[in-house]
């Protein structure tokens, strides 16, 4: 038996080996490029790469090492496609997402939309975001509100898109994919719930308990403490603080914040009954504009990938392999497709950098769909 010493010196030989040979293919690779950017070929060559993969497989001698010898040439091949990627972009070749850079948002003449009624946490997020004497108006469906910026009836919408203990509000993500409206802001507010009841009525009045889902599950700990009540979904908080009122019942209640309390002449039966002090929604401005600002830091994106072994895994590689950090990524069905999945991601960077143009367009060639959903 070899000291281990001596096997160490010589695969230490044989990776020095590798590491000229990789650079000699990459070399060709950059060849290869040129042609392709000379003819206008593009980069992935999927029946290509199968056959060399099938080609490769079939050299080995030793059974066991045939699926390293395919992983391993599945990673060469990648990496050789993200080089040519990178020499297109210097080239001019980057793809145009269809963005318009300004220095900052036209906020001269506007008017905002948001989904809910007065005291909603979407106008909340809307106040801290464009001012307290913004021009705006409430719908009653967030499709709505994405309806009004396409249609041109508003300027902007402020929609809800994640809570830090609930997740994301789902039908949002959808939407950004329905509609070509953009992120171009986003507004993040800390949820203080109260519970809100009839001046006079009293806790042990209660049995109805209305709120948005949200809000019911942030309240989860707290309601817990009262199995009889009934929770009952609403719209959104501010709706269920109206109905609380027009309703004119004390064994109603509302979960809202204590700003709808004011508005709508409620009583603060309980303050601070989410169970999370670090409680906050993430909200998105959301335009009809295909608007970004120069100096944007996220990129919020989509894909849809085949469904086979690996292609998320690729698809995420070009994240790695141009030094993006991902700071998000959430999945949602696809309708009409059985248990396949589209998938959300936010990264740092603006569409005007060269490592997120090589990473975008690698992302196109390699994805079923691809959507920018904002710079921001």
């Amino acid at each position: 038996m070899r000291e281990l010493s001596e096997i160490r010196e010589k695969i230490d030989a044989i990776d020095s080996q590798i590491v000229a040979l990789y650079e000699a293919r990459m070399q060709l690779t950059a060849e290869v490029a040129e042609y392709k950017l000379s003819v206008g070929k593009p980069v992935l060559d999927k029946v290509r790469e199968k056959e060399k993969l099938a080609k490769v497989k079939d050299m080995v001698q030793e059974e066991e090492n045939r699926y390293g010898v395919g992983e391993l040439f599945e990673q060469v091949m990648a990496l050789s496609r993200k080089r040519q990627y990178q020499m297109m972009i210097q080239h001019g070749q980057g793809r145009d997402m269809g963005f318009s850079q300004v220095d900052k948002l036209p906020f001269t003449t506007h008017k905002v939309v948001y989904q809910g009624t007065e005291g909603a946490y979407s106008q909340l997020a809307m106040k801290a975001y464009f001012g307290e004497e913004v021009d705006s108006y409430h719908v009653e469906t967030w499709r709505d509100a994405m309806e009004a910026i396409h249609s041109g009836k508003a300027d902007y919408a402020v929609l809800p898109i994640e809570n830090s203990s609930a997740g994301i509000v789902g039908e949002n993500f959808d939407l950004l994919v329905e509609y070509d409206n953009c992120i171009v802001a986003e507004q993040t507010i800390k949820v203080e719930h109260a519970l809100l009841g009839l001046p006079g009525s009293k806790l042990s009045d209660i049995t109805h308990v209305y709120s948005h889902p949200q809000a019911l599950m942030q309240s989860v700990d707290f309601l817990d403490e009262h199995k009889d009540w009934k929770r009952v979904k609403a719209k959104n908080t501010a709706v269920a603080a109206k109905k609380v009122l027009e309703d004119g019942q004390k064994n109603q209640a509302a979960i809202a914040s204590t700003v709808t309390a004011d508005i709508y002449g409620l009583e603060i039966l309980k303050n601070n009954i989410n169970y999370s002090d670090e409680n906050s929604t993430r909200f998105i401005i959301v335009s009809g504009r295909k608007i970004c600002l120069e100096k944007a830091e996220k990129v919020s994106l989509c894909f849809e990938v085949s469904h086979e072994s690996g292609s998320l895994y690729h698809m995420l590689s070009h994240f790695i392999f141009n030094n993006l950090n991902m700071v998000k990524i959430e999945s949602r069905p696809i309708k009409d497709k059985s248990f396949e999945y589209r998938f959300f991601v936010d990264m740092e960077g603006n569409l005007g950098d060269g490592a997120v143009q090589n990473a975008l367009k690698g992302l196109k060639e390699g994805a079923l769909y691809l959507k920018v959903l904002g710079n921001y």
